[in-house]
């Protein structure tokens, strides 16, 4: 599993090669695609050596950048191939009812971290079913 720094690494090698005008490779591609969506996220992209180190914790009432857009990669990766079977289809669904893929995601981005907190709570495996289950409740409102 990688390390903190090693994954902040990737986020602002990627932002410097785009910055740069350089061609990105692999994953540098996606985490782009999201940054772009995050212009608040910018400037510390461009500070790396501000950044890298710096904790986000909910008592300084902070949205951590790294895995808000970390959690925007794993939407965009379960997407592409709708795993868990059916998250596509109510992503699409969202969408259509949001009008706004981004906002979408943002809901997806509720349950997802829900289904994660309380595997980590519970020292389980994911809740698939309860992932999906949560995207339907939340498409009915």
């Amino acid at each position: 599993m990688p390390t903190r720094d090693a994954t902040r690494e990737v986020f602002f090698s990627a932002w410097r090669t785009y910055r740069a005008g350089q061609a990105l490779e692999g994953v540098q591609k996606l985490v782009v695609q999201v940054a772009l969506q995050h212009p608040e996220y910018h400037a510390m992209l461009d500070n790396a050596q501000d950044y890298a180190d710096q904790d986000y914790t909910p008592e300084m009432g902070q949205t951590n950048p790294f895995l808000h857009m970390g959690m925007h990669i794993a939407i965009e990766e379960q997407l592409a191939l709708d795993q868990p079977r059916g998250l596509r289809a109510r992503y699409v669904s969202l969408c259509a009812r949001r009008g706004d893929a981004h906002a979408a995601q943002h809901q997806v981005m509720e349950c997802l971290g829900e289904m994660l907190w309380q595997a980590q709570r519970d020292g389980t495996q994911p809740d698939e079913q309860g992932y999906l289950n949560c995207l339907d409740k939340i498409a009915r409102n």
